[in-house]
């Protein structure tokens, strides 16, 4: 596999102080952390584009009537901000209000300026917000490679689903051994 450095972004979801220490599979949230980190730390020393994602609802959460409640309606103080393995390499934080990291925010924006048309993915949620993410970015004409090993859901079925049905539709699915062989050489 030839990643372009010139066109490709590493866009990492959710690797914030209040989702990865939650219960997840089929990989914890550390390993998720150190397998991004190691990808995210090549970019940077390749100068390469990294956009670090992290989920705030702000003050005012979507209150759509649902069959399960939320997991936390008052989140703890720094639940948002982006782990420190992962802060210090990214080169823009794209804060996003929902599931996915294109509606809303200036995603797509900061990635076209760049001439970026390949978007390696990974993070928590495999199936919330990595998922609504890959979606948006093949609606939007975006190559894509997912990093199963560096990503993680609340289960190893979540996990599995997107994994197994709809990555291969949409997109390239890798482990970290094998993006960092592409980027190093």
């Amino acid at each position: 596999m030839e990643i372009n450095l010139n066109k490709t972004a590493l866009v990492i979801i959710d690797l914030q102080k209040g989702i990865v220490g939650m219960q997840t599979a089929p990989h914890s949230g550390s390993l998720v952390v150190e397998n991004a980190a190691k990808i995210a730390q090549a970019f940077a020393s390749k100068g390469a584009f990294v956009v670090a994602v992290n989920v705030d609802f702000g003050q005012v959460p979507l209150r759509p009537i649902i069959d399960q409640a939320p997991r936390s309606t008052h989140p703890p103080q720094n639940w948002a901000e982006i782990v420190p393995e992962i802060n210090k390499f990214k080169s823009v934080l794209i804060t996003k209000r929902q599931w996915g990291a294109f509606y809303g925010t200036e995603l797509d924006l900061q990635l076209r300026r760049r001439g970026v048309d390949t978007i390696i993915l990974c993070g928590i949620s495999t199936s919330i917000g990595v998922d609504t993410t890959a979606r948006e970015a093949f609606q939007l004409g975006y190559q894509q490679i997912f990093i199963e090993d560096a990503m993680t859901a609340s289960s190893l079925e979540e996990h599995r689903y997107s994994i197994e049905y709809i990555f291969p539709r949409i997109g390239r699915i890798r482990k970290t051994e094998d993006i960092m062989k592409a980027i190093m050489g």
